[in-house]
């Protein structure tokens, strides 16, 4: 792996531990549709991730399809009162 690799990835992790404290954090305010990004491997839930918006759904399934292509992902819009009760 040369250096280059090593900073992608690298910057890779960072970006997807500034949005995982960002979401535990709060975030922006909340609101009355939230986006679920399931990753699928092997025909098994492997993770699942809510989002405020579908843009941060599909960065964050975008990024990581390029550090796991073995991976499936999916996104669905669902009511924030079937998350939060």
């Amino acid at each position: 792996m040369n250096s280059s690799d090593g900073q992608d990835r690298y910057a890779d992790l960072l970006w997807l531990e500034n949005l995982e404290l960002n979401r535990l954090l709060g975030g922006r305010a909340m609101t009355e549709t939230m986006w679920r990004c399931d990753q699928v491997r092997a025909g098994r839930l492997y993770n699942r991730m809510m989002f405020d918006t579908r843009e941060e759904a599909e960065q964050f399934m975008q990024r990581m399809q390029q550090m796991e292509p073995d991976q499936m992902f999916s996104i669905e819009a669902i009511e924030a009162k079937q998350v939060w009760n």
